[in-house]
């Protein structure tokens, strides 16, 4: 069923700059495409690659360098004369390990083994967040929308000082949220008057629609609704926006998904999956209130679930499904033209990127194209069952299992045959591995293509390895 196309309003893209960091160049030709697809606006979540100076300078990676303030500015300046906002991304209160990770600001946590959740009790925690604030702010001229997270605050609560303040009739952990949030809301709008403040909703959909309005949130705050699910439930999202409208809240987002949203270690994203994401939000956004206020979308990219958790797919084999996914927003369904649009516009065969053929063309229409071909290609191979179960086939089960590996006691005609087929299997991923590390270092830092590789190959390849090396010590006591 086609609905009416998204409603006016901001089509951001999210940039989650927490893994796998663009390098500036690269960048540059991301926004340069998203603009093409018409994109105005970008959802920038640096964390760690933020330059942050004085006592937050602890805060910036150590596994690549931060971004300077000068690309910072750049990639700023680039996007504008594209005609895109960029709203900042800061954490405020849950996913707050980039900071909380640091042994100096563990007492800031809300419990000692949660890295993610910031005691809302500690004056200092506050401080700290207003000063990431400030030094953000000061590194975007004209900035007048910033998002403040408060998403996913796990263990809430269960802090001693949270505990004592809970013991006092009338307190929950509902207000402990919102007075966190409020407080936080109120201090911005105290140095910067004329700032837009967005945030996550999920910690709100519980609440009852006089506890909002009661925390003075209306007028503060605009909640970002989010939910990336291919099998949304347009109803109860519906009532949830219609819940916020009636407790004041009228300016209203959504967030859907392209990338980084399946599983947390998928490397290449199934089109389809985030298309359906989006006619469901467009089911959800033809069924609201007049009064409501929808004042756009943010398409989020995750590159990792949280700042500890591996990286997802990397952003150039997730192209073909964000052009997908804003194509639907315009058309209103993902109809053949929508589609044709799509391998019109980024010089492809297919809309799945595991379906689309190789090309030696300059990847000038898609950046990044060779890096995304390269990469389906190795996760095609990895997820081979002859791989991925190499130790489970008959003949290493049968013939070179862990007992007779122990007493080096083996059939050599069979195990040399084992060793050729692993030897084999190791020289064809070797040679994946190092094509894709060669191009994703032009995009991404050495870090980058270092962790992609340990977490998505290395593990497969250690245990072939292994019996290759077994095989041939277990030889030298069995062959003259």
């Amino acid at each position: 069923m086609k609905c009416a196309p998204w409603p006016e309003g901001k089509k951001l893209v999210h940039l989650d700059l927490k893994g796998a960091p663009p390098t500036v160049e690269y960048l540059h030709k991301l926004i340069e495409l998203f603009s093409q697809l018409g994109v105005n606006g970008l959802l920038v979540e640096y964390e760690d690659m933020f330059p942050y100076e004085g006592e937050l300078k602890l805060l910036q990676a150590t596994t690549q360098p931060a971004y300077s303030p000068e690309e910072v500015l750049s990639m700023q300046e680039f996007a504008k004369s594209k005609g895109m906002e960029v709203i900042p991304l800061v954490q405020t209160f849950g996913h707050m390990e980039f900071l909380l990770k640091h042994q100096p600001l563990w007492s800031l946590r809300e419990v000692p083994h949660c890295v993610g959740t910031l005691n809302p009790h500690k004056e200092e925690g506050v401080r700290l967040v207003m000063e990431m604030l400030r030094q953000v702010v000061a590194l975007h001229p004209g900035l007048n929308t910033i998002h403040i997270g408060a998403d996913e605050v796990y263990m809430l609560g269960e802090g001693e000082e949270s505990k004592l303040w809970l013991a006092s009739p009338g307190h929950t952990v509902e207000q402990l949220f919102l007075s966190h949030v409020t407080k936080v809301a109120k201090a911005i709008k105290e140095v910067w008057p004329y700032m837009t403040i967005i945030m996550w909703d999920d910690m709100m959909r519980g609440m009852s629609q006089d506890s909002l309005k009661a925390s003075g949130l209306a007028g503060l705050v605009q909640p970002m609704l989010w939910d990336y699910t291919p099998n949304l439930d347009v109803d109860k999202t519906v009532s949830l926006l219609e819940k916020y409208w009636n407790a004041g809240i009228s300016d209203l987002w959504a967030a859907s998904s392209f990338k980084g949203s399946t599983t947390v270690h998928t490397c290449v994203p199934s089109t389809q999956r985030h298309v359906q994401n989006h006619l469901q939000w467009l089911k959800v956004a033809a069924s609201l209130s007049a009064g409501i206020n929808l004042k756009g979308i943010a398409i989020t990219g995750w590159q990792r679930y949280d700042h500890l958790s591996v990286l997802c797919e990397l952003m150039p084999v997730a192209l073909p499904s964000l052009a997908a996914c804003l194509q639907t927003l315009f058309h209103g369904e993902f109809s053949a033209e929508a589609q044709s649009k799509v391998t019109e516009r980024l010089g492809i065969s297919s809309v799945e990127m595991e379906a689309i053929e190789r090309s030696p063309a300059v990847d000038s229409l898609f950046p990044g194209r060779r890096l995304a071909e390269l990469i389906v290609e190795l996760d095609s191979l990895v997820k081979s069952e002859d791989i991925r179960f190499f130790e489970n086939n008959m003949f290493v089960r049968g013939w070179f299992s862990p007992y007779q590996r122990q007493r080096k006691m083996a059939t050599p005609l069979i195990t040399m045959q084992i060793h050729n087929q692993a030897s084999n299997y190791l020289a064809m991923l070797q040679q994946k591995v190092e094509a894709v590390r060669e191009e994703m270092v032009h995009l991404y830092p050495d870090s980058t293509a270092h962790e992609w590789i340990e977490e998505h190959v290395s593990p497969l390849m250690a245990p072939l390895q292994r019996i290759t090396e077994d095989i041939e010590a277990c030889m030298k006591e069995m062959v003259p």
